[in-house]
């Protein structure tokens, strides 16, 4: 009895001394997309999401004293699941919006890009702005920046709302929506894969919304965004943040 007393005497001066081993480092759940390729998307082989925003979020981590556990779910779900503690990192195609830091906080800028356009490639109309295309249906991704914008112009018969982007490029390749918007490099990647011929993009389409997107942490999380911009900028200063983004095309 005495020698576990001693033994918890022990215990407890050492924790307090900080030379007890290692805990182990926390691992945080990261919430993602399976869809958003080359930002983000499902490996079928492996049952696990991969691309830029993975890479980027595992670097990081290992620069700093956390592990990560990716997680998929849809666009729309992130923001609610980071703030309703289900995940407690978002990495993923996320613009950074004053309407979002009002509701969350971003790392710095990692990527910067705009829409792009799409519709049906028996369309050969040379599209610049969304007057020129007023009175069709067009559709887009429930939770992106781009649904606001194209509701509040009038210009549409319909705006028509999708869970996911395969869903979007059925539909334009099928003729049954007239276009869509979504972020350029991801729809541009999808495009490349040949699963969707009956669709092109508009090249000669003028952006509306340009915006960088960001690693999300609740707002918190004061410490962990720190630990995240260090690493992030660590990745930028040794090239490692370029060469994520060459694996996928995007530099």
């Amino acid at each position: 009895m005495e020698r576990r007393t001693f033994l918890s005497m022990l215990a407890g001066s050492a924790m307090a001394a900080g030379i007890l081993p290692a805990r182990a480092q926390a691992v945080l759940k990261v919430g993602s997309t399976p869809t958003g390729s080359p930002f983000t998307f499902l490996d079928t082989k492996t049952n696990t999401i991969e691309g830029v925003m993975v890479d980027l979020i595992k670097a990081i981590a290992d620069a700093s004293d956390f592990k990560v556990a990716v997680e998929g779910m849809q666009f729309s779900t992130l923001i609610p699941s980071l703030t309703s503690n289900k995940v407690d990192i978002v990495a993923a195609a996320m613009y950074i919006t004053p309407v979002r830091k009002e509701v969350i906080d971003f790392s710095d800028p990692i990527y910067t890009y705009g829409e792009g356009l799409i519709v049906p490639a028996t369309d050969s109309k040379d599209y610049v702005t969304f007057e020129d295309m007023k009175g069709m249906s067009i559709g887009v991704q429930i939770g992106t920046a781009y649904v606001d914008v194209l509701q509040k112009s009038g210009l549409f018969s319909e705006v028509k709302l999708y869970k996911t982007l395969p869903d979007i490029l059925a539909d334009v390749n099928a003729a049954r929506v007239q276009a869509a918007v979504f972020d350029l490099p991801i729809i541009a990647y999808n495009l490349s894969q040949g699963q969707f011929p009956k669709v092109r993009i508009v090249k000669s389409y003028k952006p509306v919304i340009s915006g960088s997107v960001g690693i999300g942490v609740r707002k918190t999380d004061g410490e962990l965004l720190k630990k995240i911009n260090t690493g992030l900028a660590k990745l930028k200063a040794d090239g490692t943040v370029d060469k994520i983004l060459a694996k996928w095309g995007l530099a």
